[in-house]
């Protein structure tokens, strides 16, 4: 399904095959001979998505712009099954494989590898060829990779990546309540999307 979204309508090289199960919607551009496979989501929300030549979006996943932070994704690349990668970069040539979670200000540069389950957190950057284990957490610059156990060692870093401000727009003392007030209504546009393909 191909939708505008706040005015904005995809753009999908003619090469490039969007299957009908999957949705593209607002302003993403889709390059050349790239694959948007079943029941993946490409979604512009106040930002732009960018995919580039010969990439394959696998089953599932999700990838989603947000003010302030566009999605580009590279030349050559694989977004694997049930992947998320929000408001971030991907390099050429990467590999984001089952399950990964990459996170808004997120840099992963050419040729990298983030294993199953790996996770990128907000304003990390994974340098050329930097290979993710299975199920870690690569947080901070340059990115420390740690296993999950070492949760502690983790949020020690990631406390100063800002997290609510990268991701929401808002400060740690935000309540829940508000934060989720304010979801409601940014993502209340969608009303007023139109199937255009």
């Amino acid at each position: 399904m191909i939708l505008t979204h706040r005015g904005k309508s995809p753009t999908i090289d003619p090469t490039a095959t969007v299957a009908p199960t999957a949705v593209v919607c607002g302003d993403v551009r889709v390059g050349p001979g790239a694959r948007i496979l079943h029941g993946a989501v490409l979604t512009a929300e106040d930002g732009q998505v960018s995919v580039g030549e010969d990439t394959v979006v696998m089953e599932n996943a999700l990838v989603k712009a947000r003010a302030g932070h566009d999605v580009r994704i590279g030349d050559a690349v694989v977004i694997g099954p049930h992947v998320h990668v929000n408001g971030a970069e991907v390099g050429d040539e990467c590999f984001i494989a089952t399950g990964a979670a990459i996170f808004p200000g997120a840099v992963i540069e050419h040729g990298c590898e983030v294993r199953i389950r790996g996770v990128v957190q907000v304003n990390t950057r994974l340098t050329t060829g930097t290979v993710l284990p299975i199920g870690w957490i690569a947080v901070g610059t340059p990115a420390a990779m740690l296993p999950p156990e070492r949760h502690e060692e983790v949020w020690a870093i990631q406390q100063d990546l800002d997290f609510s401000g990268t991701v929401y727009g808002v400060d740690r003392t935000t309540s829940m309540r508000e934060l989720l007030r304010r979801q409601s209504e940014f993502y209340g546009a969608h009303a007023d999307d139109e199937v255009i393909g």
